[in-house]
Order: structure tokens, then C-alpha cells, then sequence
């Protein structure tokens, strides 16, 4: 008889640990809080949007962003079965060809890409991505480009025993350099990575800084990758039908209240579903909540039985905003075949135009028929005033939200006399709908925050195992080689849970493959050196970095 496995939340990590896990011969059950599975990943349909028949528009928490480093989430994705496609939902990946800064102070640029072939090469190539009027000196780019040298050939021992614990900010010595500097370099950290620079650690900003580079320089030219359809249809719906013919009894709607703990053991959970509550009982259990929610459940026996799990209440005062607003525009408006970055916008905007990369789509099967484009914005910065109101996001009603993205992106992009976003081309928009904004005397709350990396935070992070021995986390906040609040974080955190349940249980299913990331396998020799170099209490050797130049 096959050992019994409950899910705990239903998002990219739920979904990941019990697809590997019935694909194992176990038999799982999910239950997720929401009427949609997927968690932050989902589409959300705009209420009441959908006339005469047609589908509500597609809105989202924030638009989907697939870097080309990712690996286990694609892995994932190519066993989602989807119409004739070889690999599944993986061949619904397109490409953006493009990554641009907008600016207030003259055109948006785009970067440049050539495949380099020696590390000189590279070296160009990395400065050529900078070379676009952004009134970044010689010296500056030598700077940076040095920093992220150092840490694509620093070993992993030194990134995990200093980097980890070094600002980004202090690191690239950014309050020593220009404005523009800062501008350029400081401003991506924050929209890119979903992290500030001034708190955010250098092992996990440098590396993946340093791998989203080299993708962009590398043949195809392109660091990114875009679902080319609404993320439910193309991605989310397919994985869930694809759970249920596994056998996975998949609950929606479904939201857990407690966790009980007795003697060191997990006895079972509540769960509130359709009016009335239950318990359900298992071999293992797998708790897929998001840090903040995960932190309510931890009870003083669970302490007492595994007492670094206090870390997690730790790692739920880090988390931040970092949620979308959707336009919907009358006529499409393709602005650039990638993600757009607001260098200059008071919220650390970014966007992306959707319908570029849906061919199949008809969006005039969505809403009332007259939408011919999407703007997905992503909200980075939910904190500073804006342009309009003076205020922050937070203490801002939904329309003001609205009203101040709009004007700061019509501030980048409508320059020198060119007009990209007119008033009369909006037909309608939409904001997460995980977002409450005050009322006059409310308190703006979100829903799903985003937990963002910082400096002294690794220790905090709980393995996908505990000393319980019947409990597992799946989640972005566990330790895993991606270091990042991202779905490749929590499919990699539910490979760990999958694998740590199959030894435990003393199954001979095989375990789940998990991929070293931002190892930069052509620097192993430099990287080899410096391992050598630290066991030595020695400091990285800017020689190696001169030596290219």
C-alpha cells in the first residue's frame, strides 16, 4: 500500500511536490485556499468583465518572467501534457528578444547582444550591453563589470560564508559612484530581482545579475522567456488536469486552519471546505504556504520538537509588495518585444506588452470584445511618493494606483514629441486583486506579499526536511541553490520535500533531480583558485579579473 501524502497549499510549490510525488507511485491530496490553483503564479479573471458570452479578461498578480537559467520549473512544465507539444506547457515558452530601460531624459534604450568567443570577448560583450547613451563612464562599467566578475569566479564556499552576508549595495560601492551609476545599476537590482540593493545579499543579487548577463550575450540573445497565452489556459489549468490524472484529489477552495502537533509528530489538519470543516490525516504531510502564512501555523510544540523553525516566523517580517496592475488597450501597443524597465519611475515599474507573444489568443473572445492589447505592469515599489499624489501605493485608493502607473509610464515613454500611451486608447485595467487599500481609516493589507532577499537571512532558512519527522516545506523560503523568492525557488524547495519523503519513507522510487545554479562551469578553474584562496583566509585575487582586460 503506497504511503499517503497531504499538500498543504495548492501554489507552484503545492502543485510541483505533489507532481512529483504521484509520478512516485504516492498517493496525494491537495488543498488550496483559492477558487484558482497556482497561487501567485495564477491569472486572475477581472470580475463582470465578460459580455455576450466571452471570457472575462485576463488579470494577474504580476506578469510571468522565465529567465533562461531557470531549471526546474521548465523541467516541470515539459511533463504538463498540452495539445501535440513535445514538451508539454514548455513549448507554450516564447521568447522576448528585448530587455529596455526607459528613461525621462530621452528615449527608451534596448540592450545589445553578440555571442562572444574568449572572455575578452565577454568582457565587451557585457560592456556593449551598457553602451547605449546612459552616461555610464569607462571606469564605471570597468567597476561593475569587475564585481560581477568576482563573484561569477568566487567558489561557493566564499559566496555562502561572506557574499551572503555583504549588502549588493556595498559591494558595488554604489554611494562612491555617480548618480548614474546608481540609476542604472542599483535601479535593475530592485526591479529585476525582486530586491532592494541596499539590503539585499551579494551571493544571490551578483549571481543571478551575472547569469541573466551572460544569457543576454549568448547565441539567441535573449535572457527571457513569456507564456504565450493567459497563464490559467496555457499553464496552470493543463498542470491541474494533468494532477488529477495522476490520481492527485486536488481541493480548491479549500482552506487549511490548523496544524496539530503532539509528541514531536504531526497528528493532522483542519480543513475548512464548502461550509463545514474536517480532518484530514496522512503518512507526511507538506506545508506549501507562503513564509507569512506558514508563520501562523507554527505552534509551540512544533518548536519545541524543531526549534529552528522559529526562523520562519524571523523570515516573515521580510517580506514586501510586489504586485501588477493589468491595461487593457483598445489598440495594441507592443512598446518592445521583452520587458520594459521604468529606470526613473517613483514605483520601480516594469512592463511588459502581452499580446506579442499570444498568437493563438483572440482577445476579442475576452471582455466585451474590444481589447486589442494588454500592458502587464509589475509595482516594485509600493513604499515611495509618487509623481501625482505625493503619496505611496499603500495610502493610495485603486483608481489613484491607476491613475499615477499610468501617468509614470506615459512619463518614460512618451518622449521627444513621440506618443506611445494616449488616454483615449485605455479601455479598461485591473489591480491584483490580493491588494486592499485603505479606506480613510483602513489599513492597506496584501494578501501575497513576496518575500525579498536579504543580507543574515540564509541561517533563517529552514531544509525542506525537519525534525518532525512527518514534515516537509515546500516553499520559496527554504534553502535551495536558486536563493530567490521565485517559482523556480519553489519547484527546487518541492523537489527537496519530494526527495526527503521518498528516503524517509524508505521508497526506491528515484529521486527528483535537482540542478546547481550560477556555477559558471567555464570559470571552474578560476574557480577552483580561489576555493584554494579561501581555505587559505585569503581574499579574492582582483588580478584574475586584470587579467582579461
Amino acid at each position: 500500500m503506497s504511503a499517503k501524502v497531504v499538500v498543504l497549499g495548492g501554489g507552484v510549490a503545492g502543485m510541483s511536490a505533489a507532481h512529483e510525488l504521484a509520478q512516485r507511485g504516492f498517493e496525494v491530496a491537495v488543498y488550496e485556499m483559492k477558487r484558482i490553483p497556482g497561487g501567485k503564479a495564477r491569472s486572475m479573471p477581472v470580475p463582470g468583465s465578460g459580455t455576450e458570452g466571452r471570457k472575462d479578461l485576463p488579470g494577474e498578480h504580476g506578469f510571468r518572467f522565465f529567465p533562461r537559467f531557470y531549471k526546474h520549473i521548465v523541467d516541470t512544465m515539459e511533463r504538463i501534457p498540452y495539445g501535440l507539444n513535445e514538451k508539454g506547457v514548455a513549448d507554450n515558452l516564447v521568447e522576448g528578444t528585448r530587455l529596455g530601460l526607459a528613461r525621462v531624459d530621452g528615449p527608451p534604450v534596448e540592450f545589445l547582444t553578440e555571442f562572444p568567443q574568449s572572455w575578452k570577448d565577454l568582457r565587451d560583450a557585457f560592456k556593449s550591453l551598457f553602451d547605449n547613451g546612459l552616461s555610464l563612464t569607462e571606469a564605471e562599467l570597468e567597476h561593475y563589470l569587475e564585481k560581477i566578475w568576482q563573484v561569477m569566479t568566487s567558489c561557493d564556499e566564499r559566496r555562502q560564508q561572506q557574499y551572503q552576508n555583504i549588502p549588493w549595495w556595498s559591494f558595488i560601492n554604489a554611494d562612491k559612484q555617480s548618480a548614474e551609476f546608481r540609476r542604472v545599476f542599483a535601479g535593475m537590482t530592485r526591479i529585476l530581482v525582486a530586491a532592494k540593493a541596499r539590503e539585499a545579499n551579494t551571493a544571490t543579487v551578483g549571481a543571478i545579475g551575472a547569469q541573466i548577463m551572460l544569457d543576454m550575450v549568448m547565441p539567441g540573445g535573449s535572457a527571457d522567456r513569456l507564456l504565450d497565452g493567459p497563464t490559467n489556459e496555457v499553464w496552470l489549468q493543463p498542470w491541474l488536469d494533468h494532477l488529477r490524472n495522476l490520481g492527485v484529489d486536488y481541493h480548491l477552495n479549500a482552506k487549511v486552519e490548523q496544524i496539530g502537533c503532539r509528541d514531536g509528530w504531526i497528528t493532522g489538519a483542519t480543513i475548512s471546505e464548502n461550509g463545514s470543516s474536517y480532518e484530514v490525516h496522512a503518512d507526511y504531510y507538506v506545508c506549501a504556504f507562503p513564509v507569512e502564512v506558514m508563520a501562523t501555523f507554527i505552534t509551540d510544540d512544533m518548536l519545541q520538537a524543531d526549534p529552528t523553525l522559529d526562523g520562519i516566523r524571523q523570515l516573515a517580517d521580510d517580506v514586501d509588495w510586489m504586485n501588477g496592475i493589468q491595461f487593457f488597450l483598445k489598440k495594441d501597443e507592443p512598446i518592445i518585444h521583452g520587458h520594459m524597465i521604468y529606470m526613473d519611475s517613483p514605483w520601480a515599474l516594469t512592463s511588459v506588452s502581452q499580446r506579442q507573444f499570444w498568437p493563438e489568443f483572440n482577445l476579442a473572445k475576452y471582455g466585451d470584445g474590444n481589447v486589442e492589447g494588454i500592458l502587464s505592469v509589475d509595482i516594485s515599489d509600493w513604499e515611495a511618493p509618487g509623481m501625482l499624489f505625493g503619496k505611496p501605493a499603500k495610502q493610495c485608493t485603486r483608481e489613484e494606483v491607476m491613475q499615477e502607473v499610468w501617468a509614470q509610464l506615459k512619463q518614460s515613454l512618451n518622449i521627444g514629441g513621440t506618443v506611445v500611451l494616449e488616454d483615449d486608447n485605455l479601455h479598461a485595467w485591473f489591480l491584483d486583486e490580493d491588494v486592499h487599500l485603505p479606506n480613510p481609516d483602513g489599513v492597506a493589507v496584501n494578501l501575497e506579499p513576496l518575500l525579498v532577499n536579504k543580507v543574515y537571512t540564509w541561517n533563517l532558512r529552514p531544509h525542506a526536511y525537519t525534525a518532525i519527522p512527518n514534515l516537509f516545506l515546500a516553499s520559496d523560503y527554504v534553502r535551495t541553490h536558486t536563493d530567490l523568492a521565485t517559482m523556480e525557488g519553489a519547484n527546487e524547495a518541492a523537489r527537496r520535500a519530494a526527495n526527503a519523503i521518498i528516503e524517509r519513507s524508505g521508497s526506491k522510487a528515484p529521486l527528483c533531480k535537482i540542478w546547481d545554479m550560477y556555477q559558471f562551469p567555464a570559470l571552474s578553474l578560476y574557480r577552483m583558485n580561489d576555493e584554494s584562496r579561501f581555505k587559505k583566509g585569503l581574499p579574492w585575487d582582483g588580478k584574475m579579473f586584470a587579467s582579461i582586460l
